[in-house]
Formats: structure tokens, sequence, C-alpha cells
């Protein structure tokens, strides 16, 4: 049964400082010794405290990071992994707000606070894998403006987009607050703010990959090209959906009595069509990748080690999936699709990986290998993100539905 959203007008800071006190105590009435909560804080409060070591002793202290490898697994997941499979968030806004189409509505405010939450806390996490973290705000402040530098193009991206979905998710905020006369003016601001948020996510995607023309030198030919920025854009859509599909098999079942009857009704018909638009794009990476290895004239290496576990990424983790989309679209299997959702998102960070990691400086005789530390602070941001994600769908009209007043502009 769905819990109803109950407003409650916030009428000054006194009353929602109150307000926001009463809101922290746990939802439910249940036990506080889940699964989830037993496994998480213990990594979260390590976490904090290699955190803490990490800003007192430098990066040397806790990872493996080096001048011939300064990128490593912070950057590699909260970038190139993290950003791509957030990028459900612009595909499903442009699916539903420029193309109209009203079957998802159900799922867009909880795929948007997904992507906020996302770019908040992989972005955020960045400042950990600065060796000087106090310069992190240099594109901001004006300290040095890299006018022609892919990489200030892409900190820009990032801090409007995110700025973006914030606007998105607003008029969820001011429901749960009661803030009528705020909901009905960040209510009139969504359209232009997912306009916004779509040219800028299209920006990033690709600047991201375009970090990697800079590397041509360092990175293995097969994973080269100068398709890297189309295909980053390409797989942030099969690579964002898949996760949308992943979360909301995994929302359906935990927030199940939260959800309203709309959600529970096109959840079928949701993952269905986004199977469809998963295996279309699919299928353009593959022909990308075909392109690829014609512009490049690389087929000749695909004979060799590199090129075994190439053609494992691309079979393994496009070719395979494209197939399970699109037979579980044609038989209405959900267990097939959701099935390739979960390879499709294992694909998309073996390739992430891949091009940051493995194909980079493949001929080193040092590799770089995280510490266990580098991992644990990995987790630690990842569960952090999935207790903020839970709080505030426990509370706020995410997947139930919004007070009465408030139902004329859903």
């Amino acid at each position: 049964m769905e819990e109803k959203v109950e407003t409650r007008p916030i009428k000054n800071l006194s009353e929602f400082i109150k307000f926001f006190i009463s809101e922290l105590k746990p939802k439910g009435g249940g036990t506080i010794f889940t699964p989830f909560n037993v496994i998480t804080v213990p990594i979260i409060l390590l976490g904090l405290i290699i955190i803490i070591i990490r800003f007192a002793k430098g990066l040397g202290a806790v990872t493996n990071l080096s001048q011939e490898f300064p990128w490593g697994l912070w950057i590699g997941f909260d970038v190139l992994i993290g950003i791509a499979l957030a990028g459900g968030a612009y595909v499903l806004c442009f699916i539903y707000y420029i193309l109209g189409f009203e079957k998802y509505h159900p799922i867009v405010r909880v795929v948007v606070l997904n992507g906020f939450l996302a770019y908040s806390f992989y972005a955020g996490a960045l400042i950990l894998d600065l060796g000087r973290p106090w310069n992190a705000f240099n594109f901001l402040i004006g300290n040095k403006f890299g006018f022609s530098s892919v990489l200030f193009m892409v900190a820009w991206h990032f801090f409007l987009y995110t700025i973006s979905l914030l606007f998105e998710f607003a008029p969820a905020i001011a429901e749960w607050l009661g803030l009528r006369k705020a909901w009905r003016v960040v209510n009139t601001m969504t359209l232009g703010a997912v306009v916004f948020g779509i040219m800028l996510s299209l920006g990033h995607q690709g600047g991201v990959g375009g970090l990697f023309l800079l590397a041509k030198a360092k990175i293995h030919p097969l994973w080269y090209s100068e398709f890297i920025p189309l295909l980053f854009v390409v797989s942030s859509i099969f690579g964002g959906l898949s996760m949308v599909i992943f979360e909301g098999s995994i929302s359906s079942k935990v927030f199940r009595d939260r959800m309203s009857p709309a959600h529970h009704e096109v959840h079928d018909k949701v993952v269905f069509g986004l199977a469809k638009v998963c295996a279309g794009s699919m299928f353009i990476y593959l022909f990308l990748k075909l392109l690829e290895l014609n512009h490049e004239e690389t087929w000749s290496l695909l004979s060799t080690p590199m090129g075994y576990w190439y053609l494992t990424e691309v079979a393994g983790g496009v070719a395979l999936p494209l197939g399970l989309f699109l037979g579980g679209a044609r038989t209405n299997s959900l267990g097939a699709i959701k099935l390739a959702a979960i390879i499709t998102i294992l694909g998309v960070v073996v390739n992430r990986i891949n091009i940051c990691l493995i194909a980079y400086k493949w001929y080193a005789p040092i590799r770089y290998y995280p510490t266990w530390m580098e991992v644990v602070v990995t987790l630690t941001v990842v569960f952090t993100e999935l207790w903020v994600y839970r709080w505030i769908v426990n509370r706020m009209p995410v997947v139930s539905d919004p007070p009465e007043w408030a139902k004329g502009a859903h």
C-alpha cells in the first residue's frame, strides 16, 4: 500500500530546522540491523578514517598513484564509470520532456534524483584524487582559466549540469516542504533546465572521452581512435539506461510500499521500452567500433593478447547484451532484459577501466594496482550515496504520488 505524502508548509527557518530534525529519524519502525546497514556502516566508517589519513598525509599514504600513473581507481570510477552510468538522467529527460513519451513520467523524478546524487558524489569525490585539493575550484574563481583545456570544459559542464539536475528535482523538494509558491516557480523552470542539461550532458560525456585524444602515444591502438568522444556519448546512453533498469528493478522491491499505482502499472512497459533504446544505441556503438577498426587499420592487432581482451570487452559487454535486449523485447522476457542490463553495466565498467588503466601505458614494465584503501574509499562513496538516496525516497514524493495540490502539473 502506498504511503501518502503529507504536506507540511514550512513558514520560517525555525520551522524548517525542527521539521528537518524530525525527518532525520528512521522511518518504518523496523530494525536498524538490516543486512544493508550491517554491511555498509563499517565500510563507511573505515572509509572516513582513510579519507582523514589521505588529507593528513597525502595521496602516497593510501594510494598507489605515481607520476607515471596519475589517474587511478578514484578518477576511473568517479569520472569515467560513474558519470557514464548516470547518463540515464539526460536520456530519459530527453525521451519524456522533448519526445513526449508519457509512459516514462512515473520514473522521471527518481532517475533525475539518481543523476543528481551521482554527479554530486562522484564529482565531489574528485577532490580526494587531487594532490592539491585547494585548487579544485580554480575553474570557478578565475585563477588561471584554461579556456583551451578540455578538462576546463568538463569541469564547468559537471558543475552546471549538477545545478540543472537540482532544478529539475526542486519540485519534489518544494512538495516535501509544502512550499506552494516556490513549487510554482521551480515548476516553470523545469523544461529550461532539462534542455540546458541535455546540451551539457552531451558536451561533457564526449568531453571526458576527448581527454584521451591527447594521449595517443600512451593508449593501446585498439582503444584509441578519433571516435572516442562519440563512443563515450553513445555508451552513456545504453549504460545509463541499463542502470535505470537495474536500479528500477531493485527499487520496485525495496520501496514497493511507497510506490504509486502508476509506478507499478507502467513498470514492465517502461523496461521493454528502455530495452529497445538500449539495443538501438548498442547497434550504433558496434557500427562505430567497426568503423574504428577500419579507420585505424588495427585489424591485425585482434590476434594479439590485448586483441583477445578487446574482443572479450566488445563481444561480451556489447554484442551479447544487445542480443538479450532484442530477444527480451521480442518475447516480453523481463528476466532476459534485466540480465542484459547487468551485463551492459559490467561492459561499460570494463570499457572505462580498459581505457584509463589497462590499455593506458600497456607497455610499461611497472603497472598500477589500486590499494585496498582505494577500494574501501570508492565503496564508501557509493554506499554513502545509497544512504542519502534511501533517505530521500523514504521522505520526499519521488516514487510516491505528490500532494493533491501539486497533481495538476503531473
